[in-house]
C-alpha cells in the first residue's frame, strides 16, 4: 500500500497543520500528539497483523487519490482479503476515493463494478435534502425564520465549524442552516451515532461522547464500539440503508443524532472518505472494528463481482 511522500497532504503554519485538498486545519496541541501517538501503535499492529492475511481476494483501484494510512479503508483492506491495483487495467473493481465535498461524475470502464461512483456531493445542504427525501422530515431551515434554535455549518467536508444560533440573520455564502437536534444525553454530554456502512448496511456504531460546548469539535471524551441493533431498530436500520442507496453511498461513514426530546433519529453528515478507527476508542476496540469491517468488505466485493457476472451473461 502506497506511502509516498505523505507530508506532501499537508501544509504547517503558525502551529496549525492544514489538509491541503480539504482544507481542514487542526492545531497542534498535548492531545493531538497523544492522539498521533496512540494511532502509531495502532499501525504497527495492522502492520504485524496484515502478515498473517492471505491477500488473494479482488483487486481494488482507488482513484483519483490513494488512501493513506489514517483512512479507515487502509487498515481495513490490509486486514480484508482484497488487494490495492496497481492500476486500473488490472483492477476487479474501481473504488473512488476523493476528500473532495463535490466531485464531477465521471466515466469508467464499461463491465467493471465501481464503489462510491455515484456519491458525487455530500454538501450538508445535499444530505439534508436527501434526508428529508427519505423520511419526510426536513433537517434544513431558512436561518430568517429558522422557528427556534438553529445550527450554521460549513458545506465542506471535515470542517468541524458548526455554532449555534438564536436569532435570525441572513445566509452566509459557504455555509447550510439546519434545526437544533437535542442530542444531549443524560450524562450531559452531546452523543453522536457514527455509523460505519458498506452497502448500505450499519456493520458498527460508534457511540462517541464530547463536551456539550464542544459538540461539534472533533474530540470526544469517550468512544465505545456497539451493534447497530443495539442502537437503531429494525425500522430505523431501513430507513438509513435507503438514505445509503440515495446518496450513492457504498462505503462511508454517517452521523446519526437521536433527538432526546422525540426520539427520532436525524442523519446530519456523510463522509465517503472516513478517517479511523476513532482514535479516543480502545486498542481492543480498534481491532474489533477493523476486523469487522475487512470481513464485511470481503463479502461485499465478492456479491458487486457476482452482481457484474450475472448482467454480463
Amino acid at each position: 500500500m502506497a506511502m509516498s511522500a505523505w507530508w506532501n497532504d499537508f501544509h504547517y503554519a503558525n502551529g496549525t497543520m492544514h489538509v491541503k485538498k480539504t482544507g481542514a486545519a487542526v492545531r497542534i496541541e498535548p492531545a493531538i500528539v497523544q492522539d498521533f501517538l496512540n494511532w502509531c501503535v495502532f499501525h504497527g499492529w495492522v502492520e504485524f497483523a496484515r502478515r498473517s492475511v492471505i491477500s488473494d481476494g479482488p483487486r481494488v483501484w482507488f482513484t483519483p487519490d490513494t488512501p493513506r494510512p489514517w483512512y479507515l479503508i487502509w487498515p481495513v483492506m490490509a486486514l480484508s482479503r482484497a488487494r490495492m491495483a496497481r492500476s486500473a487495467a488490472e483492477a476487479d473493481l474501481i473504488f473512488v476515493f476523493d476528500d473532495s465535498t463535490w466531485v464531477d461524475e465521471r466515466a469508467f470502464p464499461a463491465g467493471v463494478p465501481v464503489i462510491n461512483g455515484r456519491c458525487n456531493d455530500i454538501s450538508k445542504t445535499h444530505v439534508a435534502r436527501v434526508f428529508e427525501q427519505v423520511t419526510g422530515r426536513a433537517l434544513a431551515c431558512d436561518p430568517m425564520n429558522p422557528g427556534g434554535p438553529y445550527v450554521e455549518k460549513s458545506e465542506q467536508n471535515a470542517a468541524h465549524d458548526g455554532r449555534i444560533l438564536t436569532t435570525p440573520q441572513a445566509r452566509r455564502e459557504g455555509y447550510t442552516y439546519q434545526r437544533l437536534i437535542n442530542n444531549i444525553d443524560e450524562d450531559g454530554l452531546a452523543l453522536d451515532l457514527r455509523c460505519s456502512t458498506i452497502g448500505g448496511e450499519i456493520v458498527q456504531v460508534y457511540l462517541k461522547r464530547r463536551p456539550a460546548d464542544r459538540r461539534f469539535a472533533n474530540c470526544n471524551c469517550d468512544v465505545t464500539l456497539t451493534d447497530p441493533a443495539a442502537v437503531f431498530s429494525a425500522v430505523e436500520r431501513a430507513m438509513i440503508s435507503r438514505f445509503c442507496a440515495a446518496m450513492g453511498l457504498d462505503w462511508g461513514g454517517i452521523d446519526v443524532l437521536r433527538d432526546r426530546d422525540t426520539g427520532e433519529l436525524w442523519i446530519v453528515d456523510v463522509n465517503k472518505t472516513d478517517m479511523g478507527p476513532t482514535i479516543a476508542l480502545n486498542m481492543s476496540g480498534k481491532i474489533k472494528a477493523v476486523r469487522r469491517l475487512a470481513a464485511r468488505l470481503d463479502g461485499y466485493l465478492d456479491t458487486r463481482l457476482q452482481d457484474q457476472l450475472s448482467i454480463a451473461a
